[in-house]
C-alpha cells in the first residue's frame, strides 16, 4: 500500500504555475516518476501538461491518447536518464474551492488505481484567501481512492516536496516554458471550433469571437509569460551570483592546496 510521495520542487512549481493560469476552469496534467519499496513510496520527478479538450469549471478529463503520449514521454525520459520512469499519477486544480477531491475525482482516481495500485492524485487548490492574513494562498493534497462497498472515500497520502538536483532539472524547466504555448493552443482550438461551427455568423459575432480570443491571449501574456520571464531573469541573476561565489571559493581552495604542497 502506498504510504508516501516525494514531489520534486521543480514539478511542484510547474503544477502551481499551471493551476494559476486560470481561475475559471480546472486544469490537469500527468506525473512521471518511480515506484520504490514494493509500491509503498513514489518519487515524482517530471510532469506532462495536458491540453484541455473541453474547458469545465468543475471537472477535467484525460483522454486515452493523452495517456499514451505521456507514457511515451516517460519512456523517452527513462532512456535519457537510465531510470525506470513511468506515469505514476495525475494532478489538477480546484480554483476558488476546497482542496478535497470531489466524487468525480475519486471515481477517476479509482479507475487508474485498478490499473496501478501505486497511482496517486494531487490537487492544487488556488485563488483561495487566507482568513487570518487575507493573503492569497495555495493548498495541496495528495490522495488515493478507497472503495467502501458502493461508496468511495479519499485516503490522504503523506507528501514531501524535495529540491531536484538531478538531470531532469532541464526537462522540468522546458515544461515550464512550454506552458504559455500550450495555453495559447487551447485558445486557438476554441476559436477555430467556434468559427467552423458558425460559418454563417454575422460580422459582429465574428468580431466578438476574435476579440474574446485576443483578450484571452493577452491574459496569458500578462498573467503567465511576463511573470515567468521576470522570475527566470531573477533566477539567472541569482545563479550568476552563486557562480561567482563558487569560483572565488574554488580559487581560494586552489591557493590553499598549492601552499600545502609547498610545505610538504
Amino acid at each position: 500500500m502506498l504510504t508516501k510521495v516525494l514531489l520534486s520542487s521543480d514539478v511542484a512549481l510547474v503544477c502551481v504555475q499551471h493551476a494559476l493560469s486560470t481561475e475559471k476552469e480546472e486544469i490537469m496534467g500527468l506525473l512521471i516518476g518511480e515506484v520504490h519499496n514494493n509500491g509503498t513510496l513514489v518519487t515524482i520527478v517530471s510532469s506532462v501538461i495536458l491540453r484541455r479538450l473541453d474547458k469545465k469549471p468543475d471537472r477535467v478529463e484525460i483522454s486515452e491518447e493523452q495517456l499514451v503520449q505521456a507514457t511515451l514521454r516517460a519512456e523517452e525520459l527513462a532512456a535519457e536518464v537510465g531510470r525506470p520512469l513511468r506515469v505514476v499519477g495525475w494532478y489538477h486544480s480546484h480554483p476558488h474551492i476546497t482542496v478535497w477531491p470531489s466524487h468525480v475525482d475519486l471515481s477517476t482516481q479509482s479507475m487508474y488505481q485498478r490499473m496501478d495500485s501505486s497511482f496517486v492524485g494531487i490537487i492544487f487548490a488556488v485563488f483561495l484567501t487566507d482568513q487570518s492574513t487575507k493573503a492569497p494562498s495555495v493548498q495541496i493534497t495528495c490522495f488515493q481512492s478507497v472503495n467502501e462497498g458502493s461508496n468511495q472515500s479519499r485516503r490522504e497520502i503523506e507528501m514531501e516536496i524535495l529540491n531536484n538536483n538531478d538531470s531532469l532539472l532541464i526537462n522540468n524547466f522546458e515544461t515550464l516554458t512550454q506552458l504559455p504555448a500550450i495555453l495559447k493552443q487551447e485558445e486557438d482550438e476554441a476559436f477555430n471550433n467556434e468559427v467552423s461551427q458558425n460559418e454563417t455568423d454575422d460580422i459582429l459575432t465574428k468580431q466578438h469571437n476574435a476579440a474574446v480570443r485576443t483578450i484571452a491571449i493577452g491574459h496569458i501574456v500578462d498573467k503567465m509569460s511576463r511573470p515567468m520571464l521576470e522570475a527566470l531573469v531573477a533566477r539567472n541573476e541569482l545563479n550568476s551570483v552563486r557562480l561567482k561565489t563558487l569560483k572565488q571559493q574554488h580559487q581560494q581552495m586552489m591557493v590553499k592546496l598549492e601552499n600545502m604542497s609547498c610545505n610538504i
